[in-house]
């Protein structure tokens, strides 16, 4: 049945939740003569109609299109070198690199002349600083492959071209991608001859290691070795580079 005019109807039923809540008597309240069952049905009723009334909803918010990083290309590839890999004196195959000289001029200069072994000896260990003959001596599963230790061959050592170590050039490429080559380092500004190619993305790199290149050719090559690695780093065989040079256009 529709109410015209419901303010006494709900003063009564307003009146009625306060005494029953209180527990307080209320006799001259028509509804008070219920019993407590048909009291409580009532002002639930009452509630219920009450917030249908006023329109009370869930806040809701306009759907927004998921937002995708930024794509960051990779920067021009400028000289590509090589490596010739044999495992246990087993023939594995070649990588080839390509190398941001742009980017990282003096970084990449260092990698070129030690890949070509023109440079001579090292002002500081008097070895013929040339990565051929060279082990990789450090491989982790799901890391990276480790080598360049021109002047121990044991991953304790390493020289660059400018005499010693010298500084981090620029972190303007990130570890975002598989199969980028970085100077490996004992801190920062200790970049000599050692390098690493990582095997997955390992951005908690980026700000520490000088990342100056890209494999673009061998990458199932770079497969083979990671399944030779340990937890410890130690290569399951002797992986050495037994070649290495500059591509000529």
């Amino acid at each position: 049945k529709q109410c015209n005019d419901c303010s006494d109807f709900h003063s009564d039923i307003k009146q009625l939740l306060v005494h029953t809540v209180q527990g307080t008597p209320c006799h001259h309240n028509p509804f008070m003569k219920m019993n407590a069952r048909m009291r409580v049905f009532l002002i639930l009723s009452w509630l219920i109609s009450q917030t249908i009334a006023q329109g009370i909803e869930v806040p809701t918010k306009k759907a927004e299109r998921p937002k995708m990083s930024p794509k960051i290309q990779m920067p021009k590839v400028t000289d590509q070198v090589y490596f010739d890999i044999e495992v246990d004196n087993q023939k594995s195959g070649r990588i080839i690199i390509g190398l941001f000289g742009d980017t990282a001029p003096l970084t990449v200069e260092n990698f070129k002349r030690l890949c070509a072994c023109d440079h001579g000896k090292g002002k500081l260990s008097g070895i013929n600083l040339c990565y051929k003959n060279t082990v990789i001596h450090r491989i982790i599963p799901n890391f990276m492959v480790q080598g360049g230790d021109v002047t121990h061959n044991s991953g304790i050592g390493g020289e660059s071209i400018y005499g010693g170590k010298f500084h981090d050039e620029t972190f303007e490429v990130p570890h975002n991608k598989r199969y980028l080559i970085s100077m490996a380092n004992a801190g920062p500004n200790t970049n000599g001859s050692q390098f690493f190619i990582n095997t997955v993305k390992v951005s908690w790199l980026d700000g520490k290691n000088v990342a100056f290149g890209v494999v673009t050719g061998g990458t199932e090559v770079i497969d083979e070795l990671e399944a030779l690695g340990t937890n410890s780093g130690t290569p399951r065989g002797k992986v050495v580079i037994v070649d290495s040079g500059i591509l000529k256009e």
